[in-house]
């Protein structure tokens, strides 16, 4: 159980951090990624705007390229004389309506050839896109009247500093999810061990009062049998009896409560099947004097690891409780089937319907859905958190529904590896 819940501890605290880690990441990644790329498109925008196509088709540009000068409408913010603008390097090429190549402006020889411009020029006048990116080059497109201009800006700097980035991020980032890790199990185990040492001391306390009490109860009953014999029958002597009865069968259960959650059971092959019809035979004549009748659909031959006599409580536990809880006359359904790897115990009584909020609570220790219940009741509230203890031994589950005015207790054991 408290293993459990470290690891649930745990769990929480990493989710919460990568989940962090990923929106930063994520946040400022596609914040840096999409102003990049506007600041991009503005300086192609930009460069496009000065550019102009020399007075002979196919002379080359100058090598200095474009200037500025004359009258420019930049977008807002924009400063041609930038150091970013003035230091990127940029490519042209023009085409002609015809689709003829009029100039390129690949100055000074890059890694992108002439011919390697002009057939990604092409390419994009064939599509609709104004920009848009080309294997590491950003484009924009632009109609200068009689001829067509796509603008290039290589960006092979930028990805590659961007992957280096990205790189480092996720390894020191995961590094520190690492170190994040070892401090989260250290805080579960600072925040669950007081938790399962008071768990363990209420444990050994009902353990230690079961068998402290255990002697005076067996010595009062002894005392009150002797006296009985002495003085005859007596009112204030029966009720004594009756009292010390009711605390044997309380330090009964106490010691078997204890025993179940400290002792680890002997594990063995068992065929439940068997062991479940032969539990409820007995059953059958308790719900008749009740007015009940018991009714049992079994599957044959299911097989579980477990311990006999720990299954044979569970089923006498939950068939007691059914019959014990039953409103009015009617009928108790038993059933055993296998489902997805497991055995499935389920039993059905008509009941009221439990509230959500108190159905968790059954399986807890002197737990009774109606406390107005008088002390006559021979039950304690230990049955089912006994029953819970056994379950939980057998790496089980039970849990408790309500439905049509129905109430079932239902039980999942692994079904044994062949």
């Amino acid at each position: 159980m408290f293993k459990k819940s470290r690891r649930k501890i745990v769990a929480a605290i990493m989710s919460i951090l990568v989940l962090l880690w990923i929106g930063t990441l994520g946040t400022i990644y596609a914040s840096s990624y999409f102003e990049m790329k506007n600041q991009n498109q503005r300086m192609l925008q930009a460069h496009a705007q000065m550019y102009s196509l020399p007075g002979t088709f196919g002379e080359a540009l100058p090598p200095t390229g474009p200037k500025p000068g004359g009258e420019h409408k930049f977008a807002p913010g924009f400063d041609p004389q930038s150091p970013m603008f003035r230091l990127s390097t940029f490519y042209t090429v023009a085409v002609s309506e015809s689709g003829e190549i009029l100039d390129i402006k690949n100055d000074p020889p890059t890694v992108h050839t002439n011919e390697d411009l002009a057939l990604l020029a092409k390419a994009i006048l064939k599509e609709n896109d104004t920009n848009g990116t080309k294997k590491s080059l950003s484009f924009h497109k632009t109609d200068k009247g009689d001829y067509t201009l796509i603008a290039f800006m290589d960006n092979t700097v930028f990805n590659e500093s961007a992957t280096t980035l990205f790189r480092y991020t996720l390894l020191f980032g995961g590094g520190a999810l690492l170190l994040f890790f070892f401090l989260s199990v250290y805080l579960a185990r600072k925040i669950v061990d007081p938790l399962e040492e008071s768990y363990e001391k209420q444990k050994q306390f009902i353990s230690d009062a079961g068998h402290e009490l255990k002697t005076p109860v067996s010595v009062v009953s002894a005392n009150a049998e002797l006296l009985e014999r002495e003085i005859g029958e007596n009112l204030w002597l029966q009720n004594i009896q009756y009292e010390n009865e009711r605390m044997g069968m309380l330090v009964a259960k106490l010691l078997e409560l204890a025993r179940t959650e400290n002792v680890t059971p002997q594990m063995e092959q068992i065929d439940l099947s068997h062991l479940v019809a032969g539990e409820a035979l007995p059953f059958e004549s308790v719900a008749f004097e009740k007015g009940l009748e018991l009714k049992c659909w079994i599957a044959k031959e299911i097989g579980v690891e477990g311990n006999a006599a720990e299954l044979k409580q569970i089923v006498s536990i939950l068939l007691d409780n059914a019959i014990g809880h039953s409103k009015g006359q009617g009928e108790v359904f038993l059933s055993l089937k296998k489902e997805r790897g497991f055995a499935v115990l389920s039993v059905i009584n008509k009941g009221d319907e439990i509230p959500p909020e108190q159905r968790a609570q059954l399986f807890q220790r002197f737990y009774r859905a109606d406390p107005a219940r008088s002390g006559e009741d021979p039950h304690y509230g230990l049955g089912l958190a006994i029953a819970k203890a056994i379950v939980t031994s057998h790496k089980g589950s039970i849990e408790v529904r309500c439905f049509n005015g129905l109430v079932e207790f239902k039980v999942q054991i692994p079904i044994r590896k062949q």
